[in-house]
């Protein structure tokens, strides 16, 4: 078999997720989402084999491999370098968890496989999404569910002040997304998605990563793990500038850490079963 494709047909945004930025970031996204994700998962509770598609440094696999003891976890991404990471740090849940490089988009496991598929934070930097699904069904076993968590770059919501962070989301992750064919709106897309490749019981919950209900400085973490890994790549092709962005990122974290100041990221989370 051919390892996994990087090329930026499927993956427009590999560099990004190559670079050491994204493990920053999906370290502080666990931290704030996990807390709220946690009481969802009692939906699936019973799921004996489980697998999570674009697992990362398999910081959500490795959790839910230590939430059911009797469960084994196989986590799938395409990065080898992010694969062995997981493997090194999460050794100690061997053989139960398991992480191996594969393409979403192409699954390497029969039909049925699996009690449950997770797939989180994906779907908003790929084409063609619904192929995904797809693959996620294919896999599924008659009754099996999917917990889905994509990211919505208009459900974001922070004062204003000399910039506007409406106009940063705008101009940046979802211009850039529209440059890639990709869809940094995809949060409010997804039960759509789902309901046409055929899941039924679906579910929309929200986790909400405030300054209320998550720390300021995981927060603001997560911001700046995005604009170390992404400024860049938003500014090319874009009439913004790399300092335009990196002001509005800096404003966004000042005002995540700014106790006098509220802050807003709404995470929806669709779930189904395969009929």
């Amino acid at each position: 078999m051919s390892s996994p494709s990087l090329d930026h047909t499927r993956n427009p945004q590999a560099s990004q997720m190559a670079d050491e930025s994204m493990v920053r970031t999906l370290a502080a996204q666990i931290s704030a989402i996990w807390p709220q994700e946690l009481p969802l998962l009692d939906r699936y509770r019973g799921a004996a084999r489980v697998l999570d598609v674009g697992a990362g440094t398999g910081e959500f696999s490795s959790r839910l491999a230590q939430l059911w003891p009797e469960a084994t976890v196989t986590g799938v991404d395409v990065l080898s370098s992010s694969v062995e990471l997981a493997r090194n740090r999460h050794q100690a849940l061997a053989p139960r968890l398991q992480f191996e490089q594969g393409d979403a988009f192409q699954l390497q496991y029969p039909e049925g496989s699996f009690d449950l598929v997770a797939c989180r934070h994906v779907l908003q930097a790929i084409p063609t999404p619904e192929l995904v699904i797809s693959e996620l069904a294919r896999v599924l076993r008659p009754g099996g569910y999917a917990h889905i968590l994509t990211e919505d770059y208009g459900m974001l919501h922070m004062m204003v002040a000399a910039l506007d962070p409406d106009e940063l989301w705008r101009d940046g992750p979802v211009q850039y997304a529209a440059r890639t064919n990709t869809d940094a709106r995809i949060g409010r897309r997804t039960w759509s998605l789902m309901r046409q490749a055929g899941f039924i019981d679906l579910r929309v919950d929200y986790v909400i990563v405030d300054t209320v209900r998550v720390e300021r400085t995981v927060f603001a973490d997560i911001m700046r793990a995005w604009r170390d890994g992404y400024v860049e790549a938003l500014a090319s092709g874009s009439s913004r500038s790399p300092e335009w962005f990196r002001a509005g990122f800096d404003q966004v974290i000042a005002s995540i850490e700014d106790p006098e100041q509220y802050a807003v990221w709404m995470v929806p989370i669709v779930s189904g079963t395969k009929a």
